[in-house]
């Protein structure tokens, strides 16, 4: 039972709770970079050497406790219901889910990108030899569906391949539900395990100011307060499709699901801030299943609902490709005077619904994907490295609106099997934020 509000007593003014310390850090890196984008490049690279460092410990301790966590979680969740139905409805509700919303997102990017035309104007420098050898081949369906099914959970885990560590903790927990008697260690083993990584990732967390501000200041040294300029129109672009996207599609499903507002906004503004100041999805997914599951989720929905969105409901992803790609074909037709129609690009959409489904299993994920539709619709693929120099930026948003809409999925599924639990939601709003 959670400590009543009075006997938290009144915060001392220099007292700040973790989000409010993950601000301040966001802030206090982006002056930092700014300051250090003028320096002269030695003193540049001793300093981004020290951020680096502090950047990377953090996110190799986050990193460290996916594998056991969702794993734990996940067996606990379903094999603790100890009902094959219930998981099996979970499953295809969130596929469901996942499809519908990523279709939007693709909808709503392919308009974006055609009203506000940000490629009219740009010229491409087509004799420049970009080459994409050393780039990863995006999966085709077939592969999308072996890549699913791992052929050592020790090598999975190692390299945190979600996909695959969910498709085995379900099969896992199937297999615990069947023991029956026998299964029962097992469980209480994985409800431990649960409840340790949580404290771990709390431990963990108190880091998190260093290494969001770490993250963003070398981002910002990098690319210099002129980045935000260039390419101006492309940044504007994609971050007013993504509010659009946030305000009107992920608010009418708000709205629909009857999902609470404030409890949910409580829950997600620590993930969404870690997302968008790493850019790394995995950095936030420990706080989001704390914070889904303190807000009302049951745990076994939050298990598998937050992995499986990280290769199936990646809104952001998805709506920077429909982006990106049409951006590519307006500064293609400028160049060359060739037009790429609406219907071409309707034919592209569809066939980035199906490859950015695979997107969290390929290296350097959605620059790949996007080179992929390029090269396989005959457009430059120097577009793709002009909207790299910018990608970082671009980066930052689409995660953490795919950390957003994998979280939203979580309440979605819960409510749609009616078991969000409203007054445990409603408690988590009015709790005041625990000084970390």
């Amino acid at each position: 039972m959670s400590e009543p509000a009075a006997a938290v007593g009144p915060r001392k003014w220099y007292s700040f709770t973790l989000s409010q310390q993950i601000v301040i850090g966001l802030v206090i890196g982006v002056f930092l970079g700014w300051w250090l984008s003028g320096l002269d490049p030695a003193a540049k690279a001793q300093w981004n050497k020290a951020l680096v460092v502090v950047r990377d410990v953090f996110l190799h301790l986050i990193k460290v406790m996916i594998a056991p966590l969702i794993f734990a979680s996940v067996v606990q969740g379903f094999a603790g219901t100890g009902d094959m139905k219930k998981a099996q409805r979970i499953g295809w509700k969130s596929l469901v889910y996942f499809e519908i919303v990523t279709t939007l997102a693709l909808v709503v990017g392919l308009l974006a990108v055609n009203i506000m035309k940000p490629g009219v104007g740009v010229v491409l420098q087509l004799d420049q030899a970009q080459s994409t050898a050393g780039l990863a081949k995006p999966q085709t369906w077939d592969q999308i569906i072996l890549h699913a099914f791992p052929t050592s959970l020790m090598d999975s885990m190692a390299r945190n391949d979600v996909l695959q560590v969910v498709c085995f903790a379900v099969i896992f927990a199937v297999a615990v539900i069947a023991a029956g008697p026998a299964g029962k260690p097992v469980l209480d083993f994985c409800g431990s395990l649960t409840q340790v990584m949580f404290k771990f990732a709390g431990i963990i967390m108190k880091f998190a100011p260093f290494g969001v501000g770490a993250a963003i200041a070398v981002t910002v040294s990098h690319q210099g307060v002129g980045s935000l300029f260039t390419l101006a129109k492309m940044i504007f672009t994609l971050y007013g499709a993504l509010i659009v996207f946030v305000v009107f599609v992920l608010g009418a499903v708000v709205w629909i699901a009857k999902v609470p507002l404030k409890p949910f906004a409580k829950a997600v503004r620590e993930p969404f801030t870690i997302a968008f100041a790493t850019a790394n999805s995995e950095a936030a997914l420990p706080k989001a299943f704390d914070n889904m599951e303190k807000v009302g989720v049951p745990r076994g929905i939050v298990g598998f609902v937050l992995p499986a969105g990280y290769s199936f409901n990646l809104d952001g992803s998805t709506l920077y490709l429909a982006v990106a790609s049409v951006f590519v074909a307006q500064a293609a037709e400028t160049t060359t005077g060739i037009h790429f129609s609406i219907g071409a690009q309707i034919t592209m959409m569809l066939m980035l619904m199906l490859t950015s489904k695979g997107v969290a299993a390929v290296p350097r994920a959605s620059f790949v994907v996007l080179v992929a539709a390029l090269e396989s619709f005959g457009l430059p693929t120097a577009g793709a490295f002009l909207i790299l120099g910018i990608d970082a930026l671009l980066d930052m948003a689409r995660t953490s609106v795919n950390v957003l809409g994998n979280c939203l999925a979580s309440v979605v599924v819960a409510r749609w099997e009616g078991e969000f639990d409203d007054a445990k939601a409603a408690a988590y709003a009015a709790t005041p934020d625990p000084k970390p």
